[in-house]
C-alpha cells in the first residue's frame, strides 16, 4: 500500500502540472533534434545522422525526466517542508517509500520518451521502437531516479542538486554515446563512459531501433547500477530513522 500512495502522490502531481511536465519534456530534446539533427546534415555509422540521434536524444530525455522529477521534489520535501519526519514516524515501511518514488520517477521518464517519440513520428527515419525499448527506457528511468532520491539526502541545500546537475548529469547528456559514439573517444576515456548507464541505454535502444542489433547484456549493466543506488538509498533513509 505504500508503494500505491507513494505512485498516487506522483499521479496528481501529474495531473496538476500535465502541460508543464509536456512542455519541459518537449522544449530542450526539439531543440538538440532540430540544432543537431536538421542544422547538421551529415551521416553516421552510414547512415542520417538523424538516425543516430534520435534513440540519443530519447535516453537522455528518460534520463533527465527521472532524474529532475526526483531530485528536485525530494530535496525541497527533506530540507523545506520537512516532510521526511513525517515519513519517519508514519507505518509506512521506508522501503516502500523509496521503491514508490524510483517507480514513479521512472515513469515520469518514460513519459517524457514517449512525448519524443511521438513528436518524431512524422520523420520518415525507419527505426524501430518496440516493447524492448520502452523496458529499457523504463529501467533507465529507474536508475537516475535512484540516483535523485541519494543525491536529494547528500543535498545540504536547495542548490546542491543543480550543482550535481551540472556537473554529473549535463556531462553524461553529451558524451554518454547521444550525440555521437563512444568509438571516437580515446581509448582510456571510451571504457570508463561506455560503462556508465546512459551510455548502455542509448546503445541498447540504437540498436534495436536500426535492427542492427542491441548488446542486452547492458540491462544487466543498468540493474547492477539501480541496486547499488537503492541500496545506498536505503542506507542513508535508514540511517536518519536510527538517529
Amino acid at each position: 500500500m505504500g508503494i500505491i500512495t507513494i505512485l498516487w502522490e506522483k499521479w496528481t502531481e501529474f495531473k496538476r502540472d500535465f502541460y508543464k511536465i509536456t512542455l519541459a519534456a518537449m522544449v530542450a530534446p526539439l531543440m538538440y533534434l532540430i540544432v543537431f539533427g536538421l542544422g547538421i546534415q551529415n551521416t553516421s555509422h552510414g547512415e542520417p545522422y538523424l538516425n543516430f540521434l534520435i534513440p540519443g536524444v530519447v535516453s537522455l530525455t528518460t534520463m533527465n525526466g527521472s532524474f529532475n522529477a526526483i531530485a528536485q521534489n525530494l530535496n525541497v520535501q527533506r530540507l523545506y517542508e520537512k516532510a521526511f519526519d513525517q515519513v519517519m514516524i508514519s507505518p509506512t515501511p521506508l522501503w516502500q517509500f523509496i521503491v514508490g518514488q524510483i517507480i514513479g520517477g521512472s515513469l515520469r521518464g518514460l513519459y517524457a520518451g514517449s512525448v519524443i517519440l511521438l513528436l518524431t513520428m512524422p520523420i520518415r527515419t525507419g527505426l524501430v521502437f518496440n516493447g524492448i525499448s520502452f523496458f529499457i527506457m523504463f529501467l533507465n528511468g529507474a536508475v537516475f531516479s535512484a540516483v535523485g532520491v541519494v543525491v536529494s539526502f547528500l543535498a545540504k541545500n536547495h542548490a546542491d542538486v543543480p550543482r550535481f546537475s551540472n556537473y554529473i548529469i549535463m556531462p553524461m547528456s553529451y558524451m554518454c554515446n547521444t550525440f555521437f559514439s563512444t568509438e571516437k573517444m580515446p581509448r582510456t576515456l571510451r571504457g570508463f563512459v561506455s560503462a556508465l548507464p546512459l551510455s548502455q541505454t542509448s546503445g541498447m535502444i540504437r540498436g534495436i531501433a536500426s535492427r542492427t542489433g542491441a548488446d542486452l547484456r547492458g540491462i544487466i549493466v543498468l540493474l547492477i547500477y539501480l541496486a547499488v543506488f537503492m541500496a545506498i538509498a536505503f542506507w542513508f533513509i535508514y540511517k536518519k530513522k536510527n538517529l
